[in-house]
């Protein structure tokens, strides 16, 4: 598109340069000087989740409390004012929290006009409410919602739209949106049953097909790969870093994709990757708006070509940027309208933190509630669902909500003891985080296969058959099969017990302080030094 305007010009200028000798007036023609440059800053974000308030920054030694989507804000409106051609999109899970849930969505697709964003992909979170409340909820934005690979069930009519051309000062980019089959994977499967998510690949060929000599750049939205751990410091925990292969294939399978901004994984790169064979610019962010994606382009204005690029990931540091007073009114208003969030349902004697691959307490605290909740043999909570630390001291119902922010209930089926080893083995597999269990013991080593690292798995001290049979409680998620897990799916659910927030509140109000739960459930063998 640089190329067909200076063609135009040169047209123009031509022309000027006819008419003039025309009415024998040939002015002299100065020398041109060197063309510079265009440039163009693209802001991004990915798996915001509703972290719309700053958070301590307890692993991070420069830094006191990070993240706010209000400070954000002031941070991408400074970028504006001094950056050239700046555009914001978003890579996906903007759902997921107590006002998300409370409100259907509707109050983060209110932050992200008030923010300016230019379009996003469709994230797994969009459906934590069902296929149609996302579907009619998105009507709401007035920028592109994309998923290019979403169709209605075995037919060829689009859930979403594939992609669109965002024009700026006489810059357009292309930019289209996709999820992978991991990100399904993580949604409650009914929820998206009525829907096929397709091939990334050839849907992105096609779109890229459509826009590519009709727009300066390129820019893919993904939001695939491995799921992101669910825990605060998941930043600094080598364990836990995810990697981008998933989007790294697909800008090698794609030809013209100049930009590609991940999401799912939390993968933070502080530097743009750059494929070796496409020259794919890849980014992401670690999620929660800790950190501001940017990445500047220079073009050359004859060619189109990236000639340079500058690229990383900027911390919200929060005490350095003075809240945006719209964000802050925003969330003022729906929390005046959903004020029963900030009572006070009980208290705890200690903070729980989540860990993603080990035993927690609050792990252990969910599926104590629900054993006790139900009578059932064993309890069972992925940890990836844990959305939220539990803070010491008083507890508002803004807190459970956060902390399990779903809506799907506590279900109570039979299992096998075959069918309960083989889901902690995929549970020690780490891929989709620790399963955070009730009602048994175990022991495992790491550094056997996979599949194969439970040495010893008990209930009450008594060693767990593979043909025992016992009852258990677990969220619907799981009963489902959601992240995987394919042997809860086996069985029928015998009874539902509620929505899991309303299960934990009821636990928090019948209390007056909750203790911390008995550990060492799940233990790792200790190794020979």
């Amino acid at each position: 598109m640089l190329r067909i305007r200076l063609s135009l010009l040169l047209v123009l200028f031509v022309f000027c340069l006819s008419a003039c000798d025309n009415h024998n007036a040939v002015p002299e023609v100065a020398e041109s000087p060197a063309t510079e440059d265009e440039i163009v800053t693209l802001l991004f974000t990915n798996d915001v989740e509703s972290a719309y308030d700053p958070i301590p920054a307890f692993w991070l030694d420069d830094i006191s409390m990070i993240g706010g989507i209000a400070e954000i804000t002031t941070l991408i409106e400074s970028l504006r004012e001094s950056e050239p051609n700046v555009f914001l999109f978003d890579s996906g899970d903007i759902f997921t929290g107590a006002l998300a849930k409370l409100t259907l969505g509707k109050l983060a697709f209110e932050l992200m006009i008030t923010m300016g964003y230019d379009a996003m992909a469709i994230g797994n979170h969009e459906f934590e409410y069902g296929h149609r409340i996302f579907a009619w909820e998105k009507n709401r934005a007035p920028f592109p919602v994309l998923g290019a690979n979403f169709f209605y069930k075995d037919t060829d009519h689009p859930y979403a739209q594939a992609h669109a051309i965002i024009e700026r000062n006489g810059l357009r980019i292309g930019v289209i949106g996709i999820m992978g089959q991991d990100a399904v994977s993580a949604i409650i499967p009914s929820y998206i049953a009525p829907l096929d998510v397709r091939d990334p690949a050839e849907a992105v060929r096609r779109s890229v097909a459509e826009l590519r000599n009709e727009v300066d750049l390129i820019v893919l939205l993904t939001h695939q790969g491995k799921t992101a751990p669910m825990q605060t410091d998941a930043e600094s925990d080598p364990r836990l870093q995810r990697d981008i292969d998933a989007d790294i294939a697909l800008a090698g399978a794609v030809e013209g994709i100049d930009v590609l901004f991940a999401g799912h994984a939390d993968a933070g790169t502080p530097e743009p990757l750059v494929h070796p064979e496409t020259g794919t610019l890849i980014m992401q962010t670690y999620g929660q708006a800790t950190h501001l994606g940017y990445l500047q382009l220079r073009l050359d204005r004859e060619t189109g070509a990236i000639t340079s690029y500058d690229g990383k990931l900027i911390p919200v540091e929060s005490s350095k940027l003075e809240p945006d007073p719209r964000i802050l009114a925003k969330l003022e208003h729906y929390r005046d309208e959903n004020g029963e969030i900030m009572a006070k349902v009980g208290a705890t004697e200690a903070a729980m933190i989540r860990r993603y691959i080990e035993e927690s307490d609050i792990g252990n605290l969910f599926a104590d509630i629900f054993v006790e909740v139900s009578g059932a043999d064993i309890g069972f909570v992925h940890g990836g669902s844990l959305r939220k630390d539990l803070p010491k001291g008083e507890i508002r119902l803004v807190d459970i909500l956060d902390s399990y922010p779903f809506v799907d209930d506590v279900n109570v089926k039979e299992m096998t003891g075959a069918q309960i080893r083989r889901a902690l083995e995929q549970s020690l597999t780490f891929e989709r985080g620790m399963l955070q269990l009730s009602g048994l013991e175990m022991i495992y080593d790491l550094d056997q296969p996979r599949y194969n690292r439970i040495v010893s798995l008990k209930r009450n001290g008594q060693p767990v058959a593979d043909s025992d049979r016992f009852t258990v409680a677990a969220p619907g998620f799981l009963t489902e099969g959601g992240d995987l897990y394919d042997s809860f799916p086996e069985s029928e659910v015998m009874q539902s017990f509620g929505k899991v927030s309303d299960v934990v509140i009821e636990h928090f109000r019948n209390r007056e302080v909750v203790s911390l739960p008995k550990r060492g459930r799940q233990q790792e063998t200790v190794k020979n030094q």
